[in-house]
This record gives structure tokens, C-alpha cells and sequence, in this order.
């Protein structure tokens, strides 16, 4: 199969799921700035790794990913397969990046992304805390990671009575930390270096500062 038959292929794809989806938009053109805004993180990306996404692929898809590894990511770490629950994780967090940036870049935003999106990363986050950050580091830590993550998602909800609302800088950045974190902590245990779990105690302290911040003064999820 050439070149000009794939292509035909995917553009009907992409019309198919265009229609599907197009009732699921936030709002008419133009949008709002603060939500469709292209970050410089954006563009490298698009300029990257999204080449490798056809355009058929939403970034719905990789939120849907998201959840659907979680399962996974619990199982490998509860079992102690920390190389293949490291690698998944990094992957699953990544999507976060990858689904943001494809949205903004490819005017793909969706009312359904803004909702799932943050909650898929809290989900992910709570999870791999109450496994990893409890055992090796403290339940204290990992409590208050979770019970935070919780409250954001309540408070917002009664904030903003149920309308859809985007997370801003404070909570990106947030979200970032807690990745990198819980990877240094995945790293240590993996190559027995306990100096990386000072690293990454530090990074989520960090994290929770900036979640405080999203609750607090950006008033964000």
C-alpha cells in the first residue's frame, strides 16, 4: 500500500472521529487564550515526538492510556517488578506532556480532556504513592499527597460547581515534580542508591508546595 492510499485512509479516519468528537468542544473560536495557549514545551514536542502520532490519534487516546495502565503499573509495583513498573510509569506520565501538547497544537481541546486529563495524572500520582512513597520514604508523605490530590479535585468542584476548568501553571508544574520524584524514588530502589531517595524526598516536598500553591492562588486543579 503507497504513501497517497495511507494518507486517504487516515484523512477519513480523522474525518470520522473529528464528527464524533466535535460536539465535545469547550468552546467556539476563538478560544480563550489562557486554554489554548502553545507553550514552547509544546512546540518541541510537536516538533518531535508527536511526528510520530498519525493524526488520527486524539489526545483523548493517551489519556485513555493513562487509566488503562494504572492497573498495570499497581500490579508491577505491588509484585516488586520495579524495572517494568519504573519504565511503564515513565511512559504513562509522559502522556501527560504528549496529550496536552498535541491538543494545543493540533486544536484538539475537549471538554472531556479537561475533566479526565488532571484526574487521570491525580490517579496515577495517589496511587503510585500509597505503594512506593509509604514503603520507602513515609506513609506520612504519601498521606498527605493523596489527601491533598483529593481535596483539590473536591474543592474545585465545589468552586467552580461542576464547570469545566482547565489546571494552570502552579498545577502543571506540580504534576512535573511529582513525576520526576516518584521516578528518582523508582530509580533508587532500582540500583540500590539510597541518595537518590534524599533527591527525590526533597522534589515531592517541592511538589507539594506548588499543589498548595494551585489550591491556594491559582485556584486550579
Amino acid at each position: 500500500m503507497n504513501k497517497t492510499k495511507l494518507k486517504k485512509i487516515e484523512e477519513k479516519i480523522n474525518n470520522r472521529i473529528e464528527d464524533k468528537i466535535l460536539s465535545l468542544k469547550i468552546f467556539d473560536e476563538p478560544r480563550p487564550n489562557y486554554i489554548s495557549d502553545v507553550t514552547i514545551i509544546d512546540r518541541v514536542l510537536e516538533k518531535t515526538v508527536l511526528k510520530l502520532f498519525p493524526l488520527f490519534i486524539r489526545p483523548n487516546f493517551l489519556t485513555i492510556f493513562r487509566f488503562i495502565s494504572i492497573p498495570f503499573i499497581v500490579l508491577l509495583l505491588l509484585s516488586e517488578n520495579y524495572v517494568f513498573g519504573f519504565w511503564l510509569f515513565i511512559v504513562s506520565a509522559f502522556t501527560d506532556a504528549l496529550d496536552g501538547a498535541m491538543a494545543r497544537t493540533r486544536n484538539q481541546i475537549t471538554d472531556w480532556g479537561i475533566v479526565f486529563d488532571p484526574f487521570a495524572d491525580k490517579l496515577l500520582i495517589s496511587s503510585v504513592s500509597l505503594i512506593v512513597i509509604s514503603k520507602f520514604i513515609s506513609p506520612v508523605l504519601a498521606g498527605i499527597i493523596v489527601a491533598i490530590e483529593a481535596f483539590l479535585i473536591i474543592s474545585s468542584y465545589i468552586r467552580f460547581k461542576g464547570e469545566v476548568v482547565p489546571a494552570k501553571t502552579a498545577g502543571k508544574i506540580k504534576m512535573i515534580l511529582q513525576s520526576v520524584g516518584v521516578g528518582f524514588l523508582l530509580l533508587s530502589i532500582m540500583l540500590n542508591l539510597p541518595v537518590l531517595i534524599i533527591v527525590s524526598t526533597y522534589i515531592l516536598y517541592l511538589a507539594i508546595i506548588f499543589a498548595l500553591l494551585s489550591l491556594f492562588v491559582y485556584r486550579s486543579i
